[in-house]
């Protein structure tokens, strides 16, 4: 029998299937050019963490992510990413965290930016991993991409859906 308290949420992420995802991580400055990363089929994980969020949570986050049967086959069959096999482009999205107030929003439950930073290159560094360890995503070359924490930035989505799934850490 449990006392009834719930944990509190550490993280917050959004999935969505896309067919090809192009996020500009660089925005054009001078005479440079913007500069963009993109993913054709696969996922586009949105990552939000909170306050008390720690290293020991990355794991679970990414099996799960990386495992759910969330992404559609040609034959309709529903699969994880790995299965696909898919590439994943990561977005950190602290307006997960927000919460209404009057007419604006408040993120003061978003974890440090240097402590979400930490997180958000932890995260990512354990996707590849997982990703380049699958032999089909390996085989097809897949990868993931990811953002840049803590910047604006412009996402380009097509999406066979939209099919879009938030869940909580």
């Amino acid at each position: 029998m449990t006392d009834g308290r719930v944990s509190p949420v550490l993280a917050r992420t959004v999935l969505q299937q896309c067919v090809h995802a192009r996020l500009q991580v660089k925005p054009p400055e001078g005479e440079s050019q913007a500069e963009w990363v993109e993913i054709q089929r696969g996922m586009v994980i949105y990552i939000c963490f909170f306050k008390g969020a720690t290293e020991d949570i990355i794991p679970k986050m990414v099996n799960t992510l990386l495992q759910v049967k969330l992404c559609e086959a040609d034959s309709g069959k529903h699969m994880s990413v790995l299965e696909l096999p898919g590439s994943v482009l990561i977005v950190p999205q602290a307006t997960l965290g927000g919460k209404a107030k009057g007419r604006g929003m408040q993120y003061h439950g978003n974890i440090g930016k240097e402590e979400g930073q930490q997180l958000y290159t932890s995260f990512v560094s354990q996707c590849e991993k997982e990703l380049s360890s699958s032999s089909k995503c390996a085989e097809a070359g897949l990868a993931v991409e990811h953002g840049t924490y803590g910047n604006r930035q412009v996402l380009k989505l097509d999406t066979n859906g939209p099919y879009t799934h938030m869940l909580e850490f």
